[in-house]
């Protein structure tokens, strides 16, 4: 049975000290189940890294509303999202430093601004993550559909299968999901950085085959663009850094020294998702691209670099590939949130407990039914789960960088004042885009949200609330009184002589100073006839202890003997009654269904109304 414990905050450092190791040499010996930087890249950074395919895009649909003039805004508006790119990282590499036990906006705010906050950063996190495996899965599917268009309507089971092969590949551990998705993640980043490397040198798109023909998406007629559209397109554009806090939240999962390996991760992520970023807006410009239906963005740009051949296709299967693995990255950080949550008593204990590999499993499994009924619900379409996305992280976003703003001032290292300033205006950047998205996504989706996010800070609240109760009615943290010994009282139910009842006696009278054997007789002519039988026969065994019967009106066997302990129980006060359940254990599984269950039936009647220590002693039944 587990114990409950009351969780604690971790271990921390100030974020100017040496990142203190994470245990994970004591946990993984040689850590054989723990990341380096590049797998953590790979384990970790998927979903920021897959973010390029969509990011770039979502400004210039914004944009576009307004016509030719509104995408000459896509430049800056991707500069401001990069500025707010290196706020982040180096927001969340000083938050790695300071809580090297993973956490992330969680362990922040928990520190920092309450348990309150701590619970809603939390909640958007969880939110953010399952969100990721459902759009991530059915974006991916969409690219491959997109190809093969004779798939689209098995969409909903090919989804279910990749989520099925990424749930698989993660409970063998982080490390094997890493090594699976490190080729993956090469193939895409070189892709793209060939694109923008090539495309630089061009004056001119090189192929416009896959825009041809499509219908354009820019608008007429506007001759400025309002503050309201480009807060809209910026706020759009920020979908791009979900997924720049995933490394923070899984520190725990890096070899030693885990702090630093997951700073030197979280700096290479933001500066290759930075210069991919600005690297495709500049295309964008160059080429004067103009959104289309039914093309992405990305597939002009290859088209426009590379041409429309065989690395044009390349490029599509690396996106496609990529979209859909990017799910590993709430599979590498939700387990090790829930874990925490788990240990602060915010979720039952179960999600904090780990398999041999390191791996979080229940977290895992969690994770990948909601996202499945996720999938199913949604119907495998990725524009239905896009404006759920993103809305999450930027409310976890805020909520660190405002913490870290508290800990600067707490703390006072030096250059503090800047460091607060920066997250301060990280905070506030963050914070703006998460009231542009809710306000313009509403409609769209974004409710579910503003109503998902609250009933689970309640859900938080009430888990906390039980194990507080279990905690004062189990006196944790008290040092008990003395322990005594009772006078011991043993029940053995029997329906019949065989070795069984023979081991449970043996059992009992080991056990107990005294003990009662008890058999339930039930009033038909067949069961009077074998009580007489049992009777007789107990007689002539005379195994030293006594057999009581105890009548019952009806067939039930469980109430009766329950309610023989209760009145035993309420006779014999001074003793502490245990009653040993003698059951069969089958040498094969399928055996079970042979048996008829009776000890389940009678030791669920005595948990339910008696308070007697309760035993199942089980005879395992030869092989042969």
């Amino acid at each position: 049975m587990s114990t409950v414990a009351r969780g604690g905050h971790g271990a921390k450092a100030t974020a100017d000290e040496e990142p203190p190791d994470t245990g994970a040499a004591a946990e993984d010996p040689g850590g054989r189940h723990k990341l380096t930087a590049v797998q953590g890249l790979a384990a970790l950074s998927l979903d920021a890294m897959a973010s390029v395919a969509y990011g770039p895009e979502a400004i210039v649909l914004v944009l576009a509303a307004v016509g030719a003039h509104g995408l000459g805004f896509t430049l800056p508006v991707t500069l401001a999202i990069a500025g707010l790119l290196a706020v982040l990282v180096a927001s969340y590499r000083q938050v790695i430093a300071a809580f090297p036990d993973g956490g992330g906006a969680y362990a922040v705010a928990k520190a920092h601004l309450g348990r309150r906050p701590a619970l809603v950063a939390a909640a958007s996190l969880i939110l953010d993550y399952v969100l990721n495996v459902a759009v991530s899965v059915t974006a991916g599917v969409a690219a491959l559909t997109s190809a093969f268009p004779a798939l689209y309507d098995d969409r909903v089971g090919i989804c279910l299968g990749v989520l099925a092969l990424v749930t698989a590949v993660n409970l063998r551990g982080i490390a094997d999901s890493a090594r699976a998705f490190v080729l993956p993640t090469v193939v895409f980043v070189g892709s793209i950085l060939a694109i923008i490397a090539v495309g630089l040198f061009r004056s001119a798109p090189v192929s416009t085959a896959t825009a041809d023909g499509h219908a354009s998406a820019l608008g007429h007629g506007a001759t400025t663009v309002g503050a309201l559209l480009l807060l809209k397109a910026f706020a759009s554009g920020c979908s791009a850094l979900t997924g720049v806090e995933a490394v923070a939240n899984a520190v725990p999962s890096f070899r030693a020294p885990a702090a630093r390996r997951a700073q030197r991760t979280e700096v290479a992520l933001g500066a290759l998702l930075g210069v991919m970023l600005i690297g495709l807006s500049v295309l964008i410009g160059r080429f004067h691209l103009q959104p289309v239906a039914g093309v992405t963005v990305l597939a002009q740009l290859a088209d426009a670099s590379l041409g429309h051949n065989w690395a044009f296709y390349v490029v599509q299967f690396a996106t496609m590939v990529l979209l859909a693995l990017a799910a590993n990255t709430s599979f590498g950080g939700l387990p090790v949130l829930m874990g925490l949550l788990a240990r602060d008593n915010h979720l039952p204990h179960v999600f904090g407990l780990k398999a041999d590999r390191q791996v979080h499993r229940h977290g895992v499994l969690a994770l990948a039914v909601v996202s499945a009924a996720l999938l199913v619900v949604s119907g495998g379409d990725t524009n239905t789960l896009v404006p759920l996305f993103a809305i999450g992280v930027f409310v976890g976003f805020t909520l660190c960088q405002t913490g870290m703003v508290r800990h600067w001032r707490r703390h006072r290292t030096p250059g503090w004042r800047a460091k607060a300033a920066l997250n301060g205006f990280g905070a506030l950047l963050s914070g703006v885009a998460a009231i542009v998205v809710t306000a313009t996504k509403f409609t769209e989706g974004a409710w579910f949200i503003v109503i998902a996010l609250p009933l689970l800070v309640v859900v938080f609240e009430r888990v906390h609330g039980a194990y507080d109760r279990m905690g004062r009615a189990l006196e944790l943290g008290r040092v008990p009184e003395a322990p005594h010994r009772d006078h011991s009282l043993v029940v053995v139910p029997v329906s019949g002589l065989s070795r069984l009842t023979r081991e449970a006696l043996d059992a009992a009278v080991s056990l107990g100073d005294e003990v009662h054997a008890v058999t339930v007789v039930h009033p038909g002519p067949e069961d009077r006839r074998a009580a007489e039988t049992l009777r007789r026969d107990w007689e002539l065994w005379d195994p030293g202890v006594g057999l009581t019967e105890v009548g019952s009106a009806t067939r039930s066997l469980g109430r009766p003997i329950a309610r023989y302990v209760r009145d035993l129980g309420a006779r014999r006060p001074d003793s502490r009654i245990t009653v040993l359940i003698p059951e069969t254990e089958p040498a094969r599984m399928w055996q079970q269904l042979l048996l008829n269950q009776r000890g389940a039936v009678v030791a669920h009647a005595l948990r339910r109304d008696t308070d007697a220590v309760v035993c199942r002693l089980r005879f395992r039944l030869p092989t042969a």
